[in-house]
């Protein structure tokens, strides 16, 4: 069990190191952000949610189903769905929850979205550190053979991290919080990992058979954020004859998706 918890930290640190590292992009632009580069920004985020609630997500999950003899559609579909009711639920409470804790003064509706794309992307590294903690228990636990294995997800996973860092941190930059917070916030959403893997150690029996809905259950969260506030933003809201919020979706959906399916 020791060993297990050790291997599952160090794979997990190397992915909170690289989400850190992602959000500290946001060290690298200057205050005041052109509405160019906020579509592009947003636009990017979307993106890369979009590729890593498919690849990352939805189709682990069905996967995983079908290894256990379930329909593969039945917890990607009713963990999709029940991730989306979760967010309509925050989006309903957030204002009144934390009107300042991530606004721009005087605009609670900024502050709203900001908290709904950091809790989305929280949410999609806590199954990832699962995973990653799941793997790294095997090996310890039955097979060590499979160490080389759960060592390739955690760096692969780590390497996703890094665009995701960039897409929380980035926005929030632009929103108006300043460069620290921007970080941190960032950091925050990839600090779940370690801790989601070491409790994942601890319970590796039980956590397992919900891993395909805990996958589909973020992987619809991060839907939600997209549609409802993202791409919006990104497009809808701003001048039509620029294409940056476009363009970003496309440079951070095809990031991504290389990186998902090159490291597997």
């Amino acid at each position: 069990m020791t060993q297990a918890l050790l291997w599952a930290a160090g794979g997990t640190g190397f992915t909170f190191l690289m989400t850190s590292l992602g959000a500290a992009t946001v060290f690298l632009f200057r205050r005041s952000v052109s509405a160019a580069l906020h579509q592009i920004m947003l636009g990017f985020a979307a993106g890369v949610m979009i590729a890593a609630s498919m690849w990352s997500l939805l189709i682990p999950a069905i996967d995983q189903a079908e290894e256990m003899g379930l329909p593969g559609w039945l917890p990607a579909a009713g963990g999709s769905a029940l991730g989306i009711v979760f967010l309509v639920a925050m989006d309903a409470l957030l204002p009144h929850l934390s009107p300042e804790l991530l606004a721009r003064q005087g605009d609670s509706q900024q502050g709203r979205r900001n908290a709904l794309l950091v809790l989305s992307i929280a949410m999609h590294n806590i199954p990832e550190g699962m995973a990653v903690g799941i793997s790294f228990a095997l090996a310890a636990q039955e097979d060590p053979a499979l160490l080389p294995a759960a060592t390739a997800l955690a760096m692969g996973i780590g390497i996703q991290n890094f665009p995701e860092g960039a897409a929380i941190s980035l926005p929030l930059r632009q929103a108006g919080m300043g460069r620290r917070g921007s970080f941190l916030a960032g950091v925050a959403s990839g600090a779940v990992e370690p801790v989601a893997a070491l409790l994942t150690v601890l319970a590796a029996g039980t956590i397992q058979p919900l891993m395909p809905w805990l996958l589909s259950f973020a992987a619809g969260a991060m839907l939600y954020v997209v549609v409802e506030e993202l791409i919006p933003e990104a497009n809808l809201r701003h001048n039509h004859q620029t294409h940056g919020g476009t363009y970003g979706v496309m440079a951070g959906f095809l990031i991504m998706m290389i990186l998902d399916v090159a490291l597997g």
